[in-house]
C-alpha cells in the first residue's frame, strides 16, 4: 500500500503497479464489504475483482508486489479470475512500454535521414564546384594556348616584314616592343579572367546567380563586353601587331562645378562611364543611381579621386555672359540725345510735343490724357536728331516716370503758365534729381490770358529750381503748343545742353537698351518699347529682358515702320519675346539661345523664390499677428487686366494707396491682354470684379461671366477706376455712429405709480423729450444710468415728446433708483455712413 485515507467512514486504497500512473489502481472498502479493484491504463478501463482474504492471498500478494506491500483477496472472486485480470494488467503495460520504444526508433531513424540527405547534398555540391572548376582551368588553358599561337604568328609576320639589314640598335627596338606589347597583354588578359570568370558557368563569359552588392563593389560579376569595348580591343591588337603603341594619357579636365548635381551630368562632365562613378560613390558608402543628385563636397571628393579639377561655380554665373564692357575711347560716336517730357497732368506735355512732331498723339489718348510711355524720335530742321520719351502726368504713374527719368539724357519740365507748380511737377522735379540729369523748363500755355510766366519762376525757387532768367543755371522757355511760339527756342536749347554732355557711345557691340513699355498684342504676341543704349540691335539677334527671352523676329520704328537695325538712342518696338517683360528691365543681347533661355530661367527662379519668402511669415508671432490682422480688415478683391504693363503696374499701385486700417484693396491677379476665361475662374472662386483697362473680354469670357454672374468693368480713363474702386471700398467700412443730445430735464419730484412703479415729474429745461429716445441719469454730473424710457406722459395721456419748458412724467425701463435734482440727458444715435478719402 503506498497510500490509505479516511473520508466519511470510507476507506480507499491506492494501488500503484509497475508502469502505472498514480492512482490508476484504486481499491475501496467500506464496513466490511469488499468492492472491485478499478484499473486505469492509457488504453482502457479495467474493473478487477478483489480476490478473498482467504483463497487467493498468495496471488494477491504476487499481484501488488511491486505497490509495497500484501493485500487481501475482495470476496467473491476466484483464483483464475484474479489471476486473469492480473495478466491483463502486465499486458496492458507491456503494450504502453512497447510504444514509448516504437516512437523513439522512428524519431531516431528519421534523424539519420535528414543527416544523409545534407552530406549527399554537399557531396554533389562538392561535385558540382570541382567539375565548374575543371571547366574553367581547361576553357582557359585553351584560350592562352590559342593566344599564344596568334602572338606568335603575328610576331613571324611583323619579322618578315622587317628590312634585310636594319641597323645594329634597331633589331633591339623592333625585338623589344613584340616582346613587351605581348606581355603586357597577357597580364591584362590574366586580370580580365580572374576578374570575370570567378563568377562565371562553363567560360561562356555569363554572370551565374545574382549580382550582390559585396561583388559590384569589388567588381566581380562581368557583363558580356559591347561592340565598342571589342572595337577597341582590335584597334590595340592592330598598334601592337604594327610595333606596338605606349598607353594613352589621362585627360585631366576642369570640371565645372555647381551647388548640385546630377550623378550622369558628373560623369559626363568628366567623361568617365556613369558606371565607375556610381561603384566610387558606393565606395564612399553612398548608395545612389545615375539620376539622383549629389551635393557640391562629395562631388568635389569623386571629381578629385577621378584625378580632374574642380572649378567651383554657382547658379548666378550664368550671366556672367551679359557683363558690363567697358567701351574704349576710340569706339565711341556720338548719339542723338534722350530727352523725357515730365510735368503735372493738363499741363500740355504731349500737345507740346504733337507740335514738335507735327503729330496728333493726345487725340488719341482716351480724355487727352496720357496712359502709355510713347518714345518718339524727331529731326529738326537743321538737321539734328533727337530722341523724347512723353511720360503720364497722372498721380497713378509714378513708376513710369520714374523710369523715364532713369533712361533719359536730358529732362523738359513742363509748366502750365496758368496753372503754375502742382504736385507731379515736384515729383517730377525730385525724379530729375534723383536720376541727375539736366533739366530745361518748359512755361506752356503763354497764349493764355491768365498767363503769368514770372509767378511759375518765382514758385519754382521754393524748390531749389533757379532758372536763367532769375540768374540760376536751369533754361527756362516760354512756348506755345497752340500757336508754335518759342518751339525753336526750346529745340536750340536741347541742342545746346546735349552739346555740353557730349553724348556717345559704342555702336559697334552688342545690344544694350531698356524696356521702356510693354504689352501683349493679339496679332503679334508679346511685344516691348525698348531704347537702345547700347550698340546695335539687328533683326535675329538672339537676346534675354528681364525673366523672358527671345530672338529678334521684327523691329518697327516709331512711325510704324519696319527697320532692320537699332542703334543707340533708337526706339523701337521688339517683337519675338516669348512673354511680357515687365517695364524697365533690362535687354541683353546673347551669343546662344541655350545662354538666354538658361538666364531667363534662373532670373524666373529667382524672382519666384524672393516673392515665397517676402509672403511668408517667419516667426510665430509674425503668424500670429498676420491672422489677427486678416480678422480685424475687410479686403476688397479685384483683377485687374491693362493693355500694357506700364499701365497695369501703376493701377496696381494706386489700389495698394486705397484703404485704411479697416479696409483695403487686394488685387489677386494682375497681367496684360484681353480678358480670358481663366480670369473668370478666378474671380468667381474668390468673388472678386474684374477691372478692364483699355481691354475687353472675348467672347466665352463675357459667356461665362454672365453665366457666373461675375462683374466686368471697362475702363479708359485711371480716373474713373480708381475712384470706382474706393467708393466700393468705402462701402466695407463700418457706418460711424454718432449721438445727438436733443434735449435736458430736471426731476422735481419722484412719485411711486402702482403697475408702473416710480415716475420722475420732470420739467424739460432745454430741447426736447422723445419718447423713442435714449436717456442717460446723471446725479452731481456722474452717469449713473443709461436706458431707454418706458413712459412718457404729460398729464395723464402718453405723449410722443414734450417740448422745452413743460412739465411731464418719465419712467426708466427696469432702473427706478431716481431721486429729486437728478437731470436726465435726452439724446439719439445716428448712423453716419464714412468714405475714404
Amino acid at each position: 500500500m503506498s497510500h490509505m485515507s479516511d473520508n466519511d467512514g470510507k476507506k480507499t486504497l491506492g494501488v500503484r503497479g509497475a508502469g502505472a500512473r498514480p492512482g490508476n489502481v484504486k481499491q475501496s472498502f467500506s464496513h466490511g464489504r469488499t468492492k472491485n479493484v478499478v484499473v486505469e491504463t492509457k488504453r482502457k478501463r479495467v474493473v478487477v475483482p478483489k480476490p478473498g482474504a482467504a483463497g487467493g492471498a498468495g496471488k494477491a500478494s504476487a499481484g501488488t508486489a511491486g505497490s509495497g506491500g500484501p493485500s487481501k483477496r475482495p470476496a467473491g472472486i476466484s483464483d483464475a479470475e484474479m489471476e486473469r485480470r492480473l495478466k491483463a494488467l502486465q499486458a496492458a503495460k507491456a503494450r504502453e512500454s512497447q510504444e514509448v520504444a516504437q516512437r523513439a526508433a522512428e524519431e531516431k531513424a528519421r534523424d539519420e535521414e535528414r543527416q544523409r540527405r545534407r552530406e549527399e547534398a554537399e557531396a554533389k555540391e562538392r561535385e558540382d564546384r570541382e567539375r565548374e572548376e575543371a571547366l574553367k582551368a581547361r576553357a582557359e588553358e585553351e584560350d592562352r594556348k590559342k593566344r599564344e599561337a596568334e602572338e606568335a604568328a603575328k610576331r613571324a609576320a611583323a619579322a618578315a616584314a622587317a628590312p634585310a639589314a636594319p641597323t645594329s640598335e634597331a633589331p633591339a627596338a623592333r625585338g623589344s616592343k613584340p616582346d613587351a606589347g605581348p606581355q603586357r597583354k597577357r597580364d591584362r588578359d590574366g586580370d580580365d579572367r580572374n576578374r570575370g570568370g570567378r563568377n562565371d558557368r562553363g567560360g561562356d563569359g555569363r554572370r551565374s546567380g545574382k549580382l550582390t552588392l559585396s561583388q559590384a563593389l569589388q567588381g566581380e560579376g562581368g557583363r558580356q563586353k559591347s561592340m565598342a569595348a571589342m572595337k577597341r580591343k582590335q584597334e590595340r591588337m592592330r598598334q601592337k601587331a604594327m610595333g606596338g603603341s605606349q598607353e594613352r594619357e589621362k585627360v585631366v579636365r576642369e570640371v565645372q562645378l555647381p551647388e548640385a548635381i546630377v550623378v550622369s551630368e558628373l560623369a559626363n562632365r568628366m567623361a568617365e562611364r556613369v558606371a565607375d562613378v556610381v561603384k566610387s560613390l558606393m565606395n564612399m558608402g553612398m548608395m545612389v543611381t545615375q539620376n539622383q543628385t549629389i551635393d557640391a563636397d562629395t562631388a568635389e571628393l569623386i571629381i578629385e579621386e577621378f584625378g580632374h579639377k574642380v572649378v567651383r561655380v554657382s547658379d548666378s554665373d550664368v550671366e556672367d555672359v551679359i557683363k558690363e564692357v567697358e567701351d574704349k575711347e576710340e569706339d565711341l560716336k556720338p548719339r542723338p540725345p534722350v530727352i523725357t517730357i515730365m510735368g503735372h497732368v493738363d499741363h500740355g506735355k504731349t500737345s507740346l510735343l504733337d507740335a514738335i512732331r507735327n503729330a496728333k498723339v493726345v487725340a488719341g489718348e482716351a480724355g487727352g490724357i496720357t496712359q502709355h510711355i510713347g518714345a518718339y524720335q524727331v529731326t529738326t530742321e537743321s538737321g539734328a536728331i533727337l530722341t523724347f520719351l512723353d511720360t503720364p502726368g497722372h498721380a497713378a504713374f509714378t513708376s513710369m516716370r520714374s523710369r523715364g527719368a532713369h533712361v533719359t539724357d536730358i529732362v523738359v519740365l513742363v509748366v502750365a503758365a496758368d496753372d503754375s507748380v502742382m504736385p507731379q511737377t515736384i515729383e517730377a522735379i525730385n525724379h530729375a534729381r534723383a536720376a541727375k540729369v539736366p533739366m530745361i523748363v518748359a512755361i506752356n500755355k503763354c497764349d493764355k490770358p491768365a498767363a503769368d510766366p514770372n509767378k511759375v519762376r518765382a514758385e519754382l525757387l521754393q524748390h531749389e529750381v533757379v532758372v536763367e532768367a532769375m540768374s540760376g543755371d536751369v533754361q527756362d522757355v516760354e512756348v506755345s503748343a497752340v500757336t508754335g511760339k518759342g518751339l525753336d527756342e526750346l529745340l536750340e536749347a536741347i541742342a545746346l545742353q546735349s552739346e555740353i554732355l557730349e553724348l556717345k557711345a559704342n555702336p559697334d557691340r552688342a545690344a544694350e537698351g531698356a524696356v521702356i513699355e510693354a504689352q501683349l498684342d493679339v496679332g503679334r504676341g508679346p511685344v516691348a518699347t525698348v531704347l537702345i543704349q547700347k550698340g546695335t540691335l539687328h533683326q535675329g539677334d538672339i537676346f534675354v529682358v528681364g525673366e523672358q527671352w527671345g530672338k529678334v523676329r521684327a523691329l518697327i520704328d516709331d512711325k510704324g515702320e519696319r527697320v532692320k537695325e537699332a542703334g543707340p538712342s533708337v526706339p523701337v518696338e521688339v517683337l519675338g519675346l516669348n512673354g511680357t517683360p515687365e517695364a524697365g528691365d533690362v535687354l541683353n543681347v546673347t551669343e546662344t539661345e541655350a545662354q538666354a533661355r538658361e538666364i531667363a530661367e534662373y532670373r524666373e527662379k529667382a524672382a519666384k523664390e524672393k516673392r515665397a519668402a517676402a509672403g511668408a511669415a517667419t516667426t510665430l508671432e509674425q503668424l500670429m499677428a498676420k491672422a489677427k490682422e486678416d480678422e480685424s480688415v475687410s479686403e476688397l478683391p479685384i483683377i485687374v487686366k491693362a493693355d500694357v504693363q506700364g499701365s497695369a503696374e501703376a493701377i496696381v499701385q494706386a489700389m495698394e494707396k486705397i484703404g485704411n486700417e479697416e479696409v483695403r484693396v487686394r488685387v489677386l491677379h494682375y497681367g496684360v491682354g484681353a480678358i480670358t476665361e481663366t480670369d473668370v475662374g478666378l474671380a468667381e472662386a474668390s468673388g472678386a470684379p474684374i477691372m478692364g483697362f483699355n481691354v475687353r473680354a472675348n467672347a466665352s469670357a463675357r459667356n461665362t461671366a454672365n453665366q457666373k454672374g461675375v462683374e466686368i468693368r471697362y475702363y479708359s480713363v485711371i480716373y474713373d477706376l480708381v475712384d470706382d474702386v474706393k467708393a466700393a471700398a468705402s462701402g466695407l467700412l463700418s457706418n460711424e455712429i454718432r449721438e445727438k443730445f436733443i434735449g435736458y430735464a430736471n426731476i422735481k419730484e419722484v412719485f411711486k405709480v402702482s403697475n408702473i412703479g416710480k415716475v420722475a415729474g420732470c420739467l424739460v429745461t432745454e430741447g426736447v423729450a422723445r419718447r423713442s429716445a435714449g436717456v442717460r441719469l446723471l446725479r452731481d454730473d456722474v452717469v449713473i444710468h443709461e436706458g431707454t424710457l418706458k413712459t412718457l406722459k404729460r398729464f395723464k395721456d402718453e405723449v410722443p415728446e414734450v417740448q422745452s419748458g413743460q412739465e411731464c412724467g418719465m419712467a426708466f425701463e427696469n432702473y427706478e433708483d431716481i431721486r429729486p435734482n437728478d437731470v436726465i440727458e435726452i439724446f439719439e444715435r445716428e448712423e453716419v455712413e464714412r468714405s475714404l478719402d
